[in-house]
């Protein structure tokens, strides 16, 4: 149906006024639902579903989003006036408003990862062939289903049937040799640069949160010290700003997830000293005062390696000013993928979905924060994500993938039963309007309810899952020891 717009003009990049176009919004939609299959993988029954039966076909549907788009622009009286219209960037948020106030949450997802895609290449941070698109790697989903399919763990029920057998453990051995064997290119990647004269000074070890970034820097580190590398490793967390300066939300909720949460000049400045042999006085940050409690000298010996371990590794301010060629770049993720159910649906379980389980889990041993926080804490961390981690992914050297096909049975036992970590619905009747809480958190509890788990016994010994396994980092039991849990 019609809608009105006394839109006349739009602002563009380089502050250029040119005529609004309101078609221009639903093409994008569409193409963002395209991309990741169409509109019906945002179908949720209770959330959209009125949506989907008045506009039947994607075309309709996305008409009816953008519409919505338009009349929240207009919304804005300053939007009316011809010299002060809208930007483009403020016409995006209110296209990404629009698709999560009605449920439309991975056709956000893409849509956002793209736009932060296209934003890094405009800036000449990435290149064409480094660009990420929506975020959903095609090719990796299909080689990892067909892996899975091979042991056949590529749907739940297959899963399910392989714990239940005893197949699992064989499933376990297979899938952390090809991890470790990742790892092993990794490190042979290095080696390999090192021996041909180029002056590696500094390691990344960069991916979206829970994707087992430690515990895979630590093996990593482990490779590289038998071909006699040397390491110097810099915890970033002491380079949070205080946390008066990160003002809360109505929950007391803070945002850590954005790189903006760094003091990134003081960051790239130490970074840049110590690569030129000079001594830093890096900060000490006491997370329990929220502050920065003092300094401690440090200086990267000759022949050693900086390593570093960070959400935001690759993001371009970091390392500003620094020959890319003393960089080694390795993005990991946690993308392990099957179907729903007995995979008639055709529906994957979603990747997001596994991380943020870790996450609850770890939040709850090690951070003391309840599963419920976590799951209203996750749109930072998502934002976070598709603004300066997964559209950047393409600048990685090497990447490994952190998530297997046995993390959630190993993660079930976690969130049922007595001391269950898994939140009751009536939790969350202070958040009504807290959506993408609420349908994540339907997700997540369909998933794991549909998924056979270990026994306690099996989690806590290494006779099943051994304790350098990634997903030991979230469930305790480790071998390798983990500064963040300490």
């Amino acid at each position: 149906m019609p809608v009105q717009n006394r839109i006349v003009k739009v602002q563009k990049r380089n502050r250029a006024l040119v005529r609004f176009d309101p078609d221009k919004i639903g093409k994008a939609i569409s193409r963002a639902a395209e991309s990741i299959g169409g509109f019906q993988t945002d179908f949720l029954p209770g959330v959209n579903d009125q949506i989907f039966s008045a506009h039947g076909s994607d075309e309709g549907i996305a008409t009816f989003l953008a519409d919505t788009a338009i009349v929240c622009l207009n919304a804005d009286p300053h939007h009316l006036i011809s010299n002060f219209p809208p930007r483009i960037e403020t016409i995006q948020d209110t296209v990404l408003h629009a698709l999560r106030s009605h449920g439309f949450q991975k056709t956000a997802d893409a849509y956002e990862c793209y736009r932060w895609g296209r934003h890094w290449l405009r800036e000449g941070a990435i290149s064409k062939e480094q660009f990420a698109g929506n975020g959903f790697p095609r090719e990796r989903i299909h080689k990892i289903l067909e892996w899975n399919r091979g042991h056949g763990v590529d749907t739940v029920a297959g899963l399910n049937e392989s714990v239940r057998s005893g197949r699992i453990k064989d499933v376990i051995g297979a899938a952390l040799a090809v991890y470790d064997a990742s790892l092993d290119e990794a490190a042979q990647k290095v080696v390999t640069r090192l021996n041909a004269g180029d002056r590696l000074r500094m390691i990344w070890v960069s991916g979206p949160s829970s994707s087992g970034k430690t515990t895979t820097t630590v093996k990593l580190t482990q490779r590289l010290e038998k071909h006699g590398l040397r390491f110097l490793m810099l915890n970033l967390d002491d380079y949070f700003w205080s946390s008066i300066e990160h003002p809360t939300d109505w929950l007391n909720d803070r945002n850590y997830e954005a790189p903006e949460a760094l003091d990134i000049q003081l960051l790239n400045e130490h970074l840049r000293r110590l690569l030129d042999g000079k001594p830093i006085d890096k900060p000490i940050y006491s997370f329990k005062e929220g502050r920065r409690v003092g300094t401690k000298q440090v200086k990267l010996e000759p022949g050693q390696i900086l390593l570093l371990d960070c959400l935001h590794g690759f993001y371009p301010p970091i390392s500003e000013g620094i020959d890319a060629s003393a960089q080694f770049r390795l993005y990991i993720e946690a993308m392990n993928v099957l179907y729903e159910g007995d995979g008639s649906t055709k529906r994957l379980t979603q990747c997001t979905d596994a991380r943020l389980i870790r996450r609850m889990l770890r939040d709850a041993k090690h951070r003391n924060h309840g599963a419920l926080a976590t799951i209203l804490h996750w749109h930072y961390v998502r934002y976070g994500e598709l603004f300066s981690i997964i559209p950047l992914m393409g600048l990685g050297d090497h990447m490994v993938n952190g998530g297997l096909p046995f993390d959630l049975p190993a993660l079930k036992p976690f969130f049922f039963g007595k001391g269950g970590l898994l939140p009751k619905p009536e939790e969350f009747a202070p958040y009504a309007g807290f959506l993408d809480a609420r349908i994540r958190y339907d997700r997540v509890k369909a998933l794991l309810e549909s998924v056979d788990g270990f026994t306690e016994e099996q989690t806590s010994t290494c006779d099943l899952i051994p304790g350098d396994a990634v997903i030991r980092e979230f469930i305790g039991g480790s071998t390798i020891k983990i500064p963040h849990n300490e």
